[in-house]
């Protein structure tokens, strides 16, 4: 659900008068002075339609987009051409992983400071069993309208900002793990903070922060306190998700969940509403996780705390 433009700026207000940027926790950082009042709206109606063309890619290749299928590699090239097209200078990395040739995509947005680099990311690919519009299309979307707000807002940060979409995630992070496994210490020592998000538009959500740096889960912390919505500590996808290979090598690693096949509590349900005794996501990894299976106001809450982070964390 999107705020109304009082809303959003209420949020924004209290969210500005509450928070200074605390980066003592992340690489190279020192005090600056928030970027919230610059983070823009990410539409949601933007995700979705982003969402509409991976189900339709799906659809078109066998009902899903998986590792080393024709429907990942059409996927990745559509987010490829859009970034392309926004001015970034986008990279394809080449692994293989059980006898199937796997891709991950990174871009890169000009200028910024590139011994610092905040990196946002998410993994493109489903399982074989279905097309993958939750996990993770919702977060491969989300990465990709906010990359693309990035463009529109010509956006100088002071850090050097890097977006990602890893293939294999669901074989075990395994691209997200080989870029890693691929980076000189030097570079690895570069990335200031790396931010995750994998499932984000849950059709029965909760509202899940990472705890794993204290800077990132502050961040977004803030931005939902300014929304009003409370948040809990992500326990579930713990070290099951592409932050794991990074936090592996210290590299500060954040990020935001909605919720997969765990069952909400009655407490949960009576502070995010939604369903009591079912799961978050009752589609986690099987053919229903279509079009049909998000919650839009979580997505659209994601996506623009999504999008306050990059911003706060690059400023």
């Amino acid at each position: 659900m999107k705020l109304s433009v009082s809303g959003r700026a209420a949020a924004a207000a209290v969210v500005a008068a509450t928070t200074l940027l605390a980066t003592g926790s992340l690489a190279g950082a020192a005090p600056a002075t928030p970027a919230v009042a610059a983070a823009p709206d990410i539409p949601v109606a933007n995700v979705k339609a982003h969402l509409s063309q991976f189900q339709s890619i799906a659809t078109a290749n066998g009902g899903n987009r998986a590792h080393g299928r024709t429907g990942y590699r059409a996927s990745l090239d559509y987010v490829k051409a859009k970034l392309d097209a926004a001015g970034f200078t986008t990279t394809i990395q080449q692994f293989t992983s059980s006898s199937r040739t796997g891709y991950n995509l990174i871009a890169d947005w000009p200028g910024g400071d590139t011994t610092r680099v905040v990196m946002a990311g998410s993994h493109l690919d489903s399982v074989t069993a279905g097309p993958g519009i939750n996990d993770n299309g919702s977060g491969s979307a989300a990465v990709l309208e906010t990359a693309l707000a990035v463009s529109r807002a010509g956006l100088q940060p002071t850090r050097h900002l890097r977006f990602a979409w890893w293939g294999a995630e669901e074989l075990g992070m395994v691209g997200s793990r080989y870029y890693v496994n691929n980076l000189s210490s030097t570079n690895r020592s570069r990335i200031s903070a790396y931010l995750n998000f994998d499932m984000i538009g849950s059709p029965n959500p909760g509202y899940f922060v990472y705890d794993d740096d204290p800077t990132i889960e502050q961040t977004f912390k803030t931005y939902f306190s300014g929304l009003g919505v409370p948040t809990e500590i992500e326990t579930e996808g713990d070290g099951r998700s592409d932050h794991a290979p990074f936090k592996n090598v210290g590299i500060p690693v954040g990020g935001l969940f909605s919720g997969a096949d765990y069952v909400k509590t009655s407490a949960q349900a009576a502070k995010w509403g939604g369903t009591a005794g079912q799961p978050f996501d009752r589609c986690y990894h099987s053919s229903c996780d279509t079009i049909a299976n998000l919650n839009d106001t979580a997505l659209d809450r994601n996506a623009d705390a999504l999008a306050y982070a990059v911003w706060t964390l690059s400023s």
